[in-house]
């Protein structure tokens, strides 16, 4: 099976590291084998696959460990065996967080981590406000071939992803990675779905899966987990599954809900 690279981008604060892997935890539950590589300074991206735990990112393990790096240094084993990576940054107003994803990636290469663990499915979770530098690392040089925006009917979410949108149409002229839908995670705005199906068709896309406002979302994070591991019997984690499973079949995210 070739690899399938998927990136997602979104407003910071919408919800897109929890939908991120909740998604990823629904994928291994079907069977995938899943790296997330969390691409976001606050190296937050995969502890609710890890039980809460913070894991060491690749940058702060090439500074302690430098030449005697290794890849179990950096990718961790987390609930049904999702593969984490947390890419790090900076110390914050010390350098670029941007580069910090180029020089993870690099590593991440180096150390052929892709052929050693050889996982069915990797999914960049990026840092969204600003598509420049090394932020756009996954929309290019073959590392995403799908891009998923997750938005709610929020004005400035909506702002935030008509720019990443934009971002991503620019790339996907020179063959790299294409818009394939937007997930709407619910924030609970008025004719939210109509707002956000309006901004979709203006950027030519729809939306791939509406994630409804649950508290077991919460819940869940507050043990340090996903829906989909504290709750696999509830309407929440159906909806995670749902969008694993059009994530993972590349012919139905056209259609839009």
């Amino acid at each position: 099976m070739q690899v399938k690279k998927i990136a997602v981008y979104g407003k910071g604060g919408i919800g897109k590291s929890t939908t991120t892997s909740n998604m990823s935890a629904a994928l291994a539950v079907k069977g995938f084998t899943v790296m997330q590589i969390g691409c976001d300074p606050k190296a937050d991206s995969t502890k609710n696959l890890m039980s809460g735990r913070v894991i060491p990112t690749v940058l702060d393990s090439i500074k302690a460990k430098r030449a005697d790096l290794t890849l179990d240094d950096i990718v961790f084993k987390g609930y049904r065996g999702v593969l984490c990576v947390e890419a790090g940054g900076p110390t914050p107003g010390v350098g670029c967080a941007g580069r910090g994803i180029i020089t993870a990636f690099e590593k991440l290469e180096e150390l052929k981590a892709f052929e050693v663990y050889r996982p069915d499915i990797v999914i960049y979770d990026v840092l969204g406000d600003v598509v420049c530098g090394g932020f756009a690392m996954p929309l290019r040089g073959g590392y995403a071939e799908d891009v998923y925006i997750v938005t709610s009917g929020e004005m400035m979410s909506l702002f935030a992803a008509s720019n990443i949108a934009h971002a991503v149409s620019q790339f996907s002229t020179r063959g790299y990675a294409r818009l394939s839908g937007l997930i709407l995670n619910a924030k609970g705005v008025e004719d939210e779905v109509e707002l956000v199906s309006k901004a979709a068709q203006e950027i030519g896309s729809s939306i791939v899966q509406y994630v409804p406002r649950h508290h077991l979302v919460q819940r869940a994070e507050n043990q340090g987990t996903t829906v989909i591991e504290s709750f696999p019997e509830s309407d929440m984690s159906q909806v995670y599954l749902e969008l694993a499973a059009k994530v993972a079949q590349p012919k139905i995210l056209s259609q839009a809900i």
